[in-house]
């Protein structure tokens, strides 16, 4: 056996704000005042650990929100992640404000498959090389093909959409570097788990990938996934937790001699508060608190959201307030723009913005009935339920949807009561994100749609339609009208 040396790596991915410790039982769990005291313990307790970040740091609540991100970069300066990598929700501010983020940020932020179209010219650095206890860490930056659904509208802007494309990549940059005598070769990815056990599999082994550290499918596994003799792993979402691997390094063969990979929770039993984290982050709350504390109305119960690839209550009442707002025929809500499971009774500005933080336009387009059909029927193809991430929809009062899965075929397709006329055109609204992706997510081309007449903005901000309905009316209410059934 060669030479082996200890290494901790401490890992999150999909952290979307959520920087508060909520109380449960007897107890506090979260928040990034007790996830930086156990990242501080740890790099006090260890010779050689690491803190990484698998994407996401952005979206999810008030205080991100309200500072475009800022808020959560001065909070993560604070815990001093030794890497991290770019997730799709970083993008959402706009790439140019995400740049300007990046210059915010005091730890390295990496992706190695965003770039410029023009010339190929790389947005990020696309690794970071960390030298901890005489040994050399090489960490690389993959991201999905989700960011350039986000960034459609930035023609200049291109990303290795494709698995294959991305494992070319990533031996690209190993090749480049394994002549600086790495040691552990860790790719930090934003791909979704059964992507990561895709790309594992592609990944030519004198390449000496060690590590898939991953994030975006918010998987929690009991153990890691071993593809191609690859561990590969996630954090779940948010602050509850954080992946911990203790790792034995052969510095001679440059591979992993032995490791123990844990899920350790983040709360006050297992971790020290950070006083300093808390102090900023009492400080952000207190200017949001005043401005989201206000009280938008009283449901007569708590509506729920457990699922994105179904109908929901809370997607029911969204989809409906929105239709009824603005005069659309069928209003397709984004069933991942509800970012919480349930929302009430009683409803805060808090609540209803970190339910639904996406405050984008609405665009109202004609289709036909033949057309809106297909669309659906796309929607419905059987990668939405094995796994594969695909845009959901909710669907507004009106539609009565009947699917058959083994036959792919609709036993009902009904529009206010009668079979959709095949002919007949629908006023359709859809949010602003998935209106530009709308070849993509539902398989009808925009040049298409607009044959039927021109698209325009019927709202520039749905979450002021959701906040300025409710606000009026007290005890709304909303369950499962089966608008949408599969068998």
């Amino acid at each position: 056996m060669g030479t082996t040396k200890k290494l901790t790596i401490l890992h999150s991915n999909d952290l979307h704000g959520d920087f508060v410790a909520e109380s449960v039982d007897t107890g506090l769990v979260g928040g990034v005042s007790y996830l930086s005291g156990y990242v501080g313990k740890v790099r006090e307790e260890e010779e050689n650990a690491i803190y990484c970040i698998a994407g996401d740091m952005f979206r999810g609540s008030v205080i991100d929100s309200e500072f475009h991100g800022i808020s959560t970069i001065e909070i993560m300066n604070m815990i001093s992640p030794d890497v991290v990598a770019i997730g799709n929700h970083e993008t959402d501010y706009g790439l140019a404000h995400l740049l300007f983020v990046e210059k915010c940020a005091k730890f390295p932020i990496i992706n190695a498959n965003l770039h410029i179209n023009t010339n190929g010219a790389r947005l990020f650095k696309p690794y970071h090389i960390i030298e901890i206890g005489g040994m050399k860490i090489l960490f690389i930056g993959i991201i999905t093909e989700e960011v350039l659904s986000q960034t459609k509208s930035e023609g200049l802007i291109g990303s290795f959409v494709d698995i294959e494309e991305a494992a070319t990549e990533v031996g690209r940059i190993c090749n480049t570097y394994n002549a600086l005598d790495i040691d552990l070769t860790v790719l930090l990815t934003h791909i979704g788990f059964e992507e990561d056990k895709k790309l594992a599999a592609l990944l030519d082994k004198t390449w000496g990938v060690d590590l898939i550290i991953g994030g975006h499918s918010h998987t929690l596994p009991e153990e890691p996934a071993v593809v191609n003799g690859i561990p590969i792993v996630q954090a779940g979402t948010g602050t509850d937790q954080i992946g911990r691997f203790d790792i034995e390094i052969d510095t001679e063969k440059n591979c992993i001699h032995s490791y123990k990979w844990q899920i350790v929770p983040i709360d006050d039993a297992h971790c020290p508060k950070d006083e300093n984290i808390e102090k900023i982050l009492l400080h952000y709350k207190g200017h949001t608190d005043k401005k989201y504390s206000r009280l938008v109305t009283r449901l007569t119960k708590k509506l729920t959201h457990p699922t994105r690839y179904r109908e929901t209550e809370l997607g029911n009442l969204f989809s409906d307030i929105i239709r009824d707002s603005l005069g659309l025929d069928v209003m397709l809500l984004g069933s991942g723009s509800i970012r919480k499971e349930e929302l009430g009774p009683i409803v805060q500005y808090s609540d209803l913005s970190e339910c639904f933080p996406y405050d984008d336009p609405i665009h109202m387009f004609r289709v036909t009935g033949k057309q809106f059909k297909e669309m659906i029927r796309f929607m419905l193809r059987d990668e939405a339920f094995n796994g594969e991430h695909t845009e959901f929809y909710q669907f507004s009062d009106g539609l009565k949807v009947v699917y058959n899965r083994q036959t792919h075929d609709f036993k009902e397709f009904a529009f206010n009561g009668t079979p959709i006329d095949e002919v007949a055109e629908l006023r359709v609204g859809m949010q602003d994100f998935h209106f530009k992706n709308l070849e993509s997510f539902l398989n009808i081309p925009l040049a298409e749609a607009k044959k039927n007449g021109k698209p325009r903005v019927v709202a520039t901000s749905c979450r002021e339609i959701l906040d300025e309905y409710m606000s009026a009316k007290q005890n709304l209410d909303s369950r499962i009208y089966d608008r949408l059934i599969i068998e």
